[in-house]
């Protein structure tokens, strides 16, 4: 049901103040067509809103915002098919129980499953292309459905067509997922084989509801939890980078942390912030963790700009220190168009 003036700051996990002119929770397909349907007779901004974990909201959004609360999943054979509303952790978490595996590194990753495919999330080795196999989703210029499978989607690095500005707009409706009944570990991510070797384990013998434990101890030492402190999980993308100029920053900085990614280098973008000394940085209301470099945060009544002006002198400072453009990660909302 479309309702007006509507605050928005318990909605993001960043809890930063926004009231939208109009907020249009859904539940289902037929609910998301007439929230569209009003949509294209007006001349609004529109901001579709999952979990809100992966948004920099403005103060002021004059549009519509149409809310994902459509819940709940189907386990069928080695598939599960999510609805974008589904908390994804809850969805991970039960995939373990349920003997579907291929999730676990991806455990506790805020937001919702419809948000998922927008950023291609992961974390710990494994990427959402990995166990992708389709979506569903509306097209918002014309109310047509569409089934969209991996190739469609142009997955990339925190990427994809979703982000494109020159695609069409599309809301997400719901996911489907290949997962595995066999255990098919990635443990190559150094910091998860430290956790379960802290926890006794041997990565080699680790089972899948294990490394879920592990990855859930790993990201509760490091992150934040955004109901005790505002936070958007990491802020900035990890850079990559050729091999020479890898082999140029390896000579000045012998601790860099890096990894191979095909034939370049991604660098831990936590750790060129750390070195710069921005760690535990507070500025007024917003600041940067003092456990993890990569995680802005809101100790309490913050606005975007606030945000922004922090992420932009870390931004300066990186470039300036390291050469290295750093890109954010969350998507920071037009207040006239409603897209990133």
């Amino acid at each position: 049901m479309l309702q007006q003036q509507v605050a928005l700051d318990h909605l993001n996990t960043l809890a930063l103040p926004c009231v939208a002119d109009y907020y249009w929770p859904v539940t289902n397909a037929a609910e998301i067509e007439t929230a569209l349907a009003w949509y294209r007779q007006q001349q609004l901004p529109l901001l579709v809103l999952g979990g809100g974990s992966n948004v920099i909201l403005p103060a002021h959004f004059p549009g519509l915002v149409i809310h994902m609360q459509n819940q709940g999943f189907v386990v069928e054979g080695d598939q599960v098919r999510a609805q974008a509303g589904q908390n994804w952790h809850q969805l991970v978490a039960a995939c373990c129980q349920q003997g579907r595996y291929g999730l676990e590194n991806l455990a506790l990753i805020p937001g919702s499953v419809g948000a998922a495919p927008i950023q291609n999330i992961g974390a710990y080795g494994v990427e959402l292309k990995d166990i992708f196999l389709s979506l569903k989703c509306i097209r918002i210029d014309s109310g047509e459905w569409e089934t969209l499978n991996l190739q469609d989607c142009q997955f990339t690095y925190r990427e994809s067509v979703f982000k494109n500005p020159a695609s069409p707009r599309r809301l997400i409706s719901e996911v489907s997922l290949k997962l595995s009944r066999e255990p098919k570990l990635t443990l190559a991510y150094p910091g998860l084989q430290q956790q379960l070797a802290e926890q006794g384990l041997e990565p080699a013998a680790a089972s899948p509801q294990q490394v879920f434990n592990a990855v859930c101890s790993l990201r509760q030492s490091k992150l934040p939890d955004p109901a005790e402190l505002a936070n958007v999980g990491s802020f900035f993308k990890n850079p990559v980078i050729d091999a020479a100029q890898h082999r140029i920053l390896k000579q000045r900085y012998p601790d860099l942390v890096s990894y191979p990614a095909g034939a370049d280098f991604k660098l831990a973008a936590g750790w060129l912030i750390d070195k710069a000394g921005w760690k535990g940085e507070r500025r007024g209301p917003v600041g940067v963790h003092n456990k993890q470099a990569l995680v802005l945060v809101n100790h309490g009544g913050a606005s975007s700009a606030q945000l922004m002006q922090l992420a932009g002198a870390i931004e300066a400072d990186i470039r300036e220190k390291f050469g290295l453009s750093l890109e954010r990660e969350p998507r920071l909302i037009d207040a006239e168009v409603g897209r990133a």
